[in-house]
């Protein structure tokens, strides 16, 4: 099984301890790619995925910040941000958008980084990673207006019609271990529905672990439960999922930069 974990949060206390050995069970169970989310504890660190992908090859990153620390957010954040996203292991924009059920930040706040930053990811030439948390009507709001792009929406559990709105905007959907849970009985039919060449596997470790791990550590081994009920929910196999699953992630994230859509530059970044 050629599996691709294309959201995971392993950096900071949670893995220092056994790091090593989470990569080790990774690969084990058939994990080829991992990518490292780089929104850590916001600004003004930015590069805690890039870290890790540079010492280990089976890691792509990211770079952004996520709506819960928009406030944090100055103008050197963003030309910081537009630095490392002309790395050669950055590979995406994200995980960036809108999230109202803590309001760590105010909306506002929210809304105006998720734009900048949605204007630096076409600058960059890079796909995004969309967050939302009960803030979909908004942040759908703020796709059509400001964004014609590839992306993803990562951890996707809404709902079918939510999964239609999100596909007719070109973005690929991830899905994680909370599709095996009990309750997402509507998620499943949204992974159902989607096209075999917009479906996406990820951990959002070290969150939201599948059965039988639920409300333990999460990490990319677990993947493997994740596929077995995507599988069972598409009425196909597990080898199948991951590695259609794999084949879109490489598509829409490890192509050469060598065109920017936007500005039309053939030199890339």
């Amino acid at each position: 099984m050629r599996l691709t974990d294309s959201h995971c949060h392993l950096d900071g206390g949670k893995y220092a301890h056994d790091f090593e050995a989470v990569l080790a069970r990774a690969v084990e169970a058939g994990v080829e790619h991992m990518m490292a989310i780089g929104t850590g504890d916001g600004p003004p660190d930015l590069a805690c995925a890039v870290r890790i992908a540079e010492m280990y090859p089976q890691f792509s990153a990211t770079v952004g910040v996520h709506p819960h620390e928009a406030s944090k957010v100055t103008d050197k954040t963003y030309s910081d941000l537009r630095e490392l996203g002309r790395h050669q292991k950055v590979v995406a924009l994200g995980e960036i958008g809108l999230d109202y059920h803590y309001d760590f930040s105010p909306r506002e706040v929210q809304k105006d980084v998720f734009v900048r930053q949605l204007e630096l990811a076409k600058e960059l030439n890079l796909p995004i990673v969309i967050h939302t948390r009960e803030a979909w009507s908004d942040t759908i709001s703020v796709l059509k207006e400001h964004w014609t792009g590839p992306g993803i929406f990562h951890c996707f559990t809404g709902d079918a019609d939510q999964a239609r709105e999100a596909l007719d905007l070109g973005f690929h959907l991830a899905f994680g271990g909370v599709i095996t849970f009990k309750t997402a009985e509507t998620m499943r039919e949204a992974a159902r529905i989607t096209p075999a060449d917009r479906l996406l596997t990820e951990t959002d470790a070290p969150y939201l672990a599948p059965i039988p791990w639920r409300g333990k550590r999460n990490e990319p081994a677990f993947m493997t439960e994740t596929v077995k009920t995507l599988a069972a929910v598409r009425g196909t196999t597990p080898d199948r999922v991951a590695e259609t699953a794999s084949d879109n992630f490489e598509r829409l994230c490890l192509r050469p930069r060598n065109w920017n859509r936007y500005t039309g530059d053939s030199h890339g970044n």
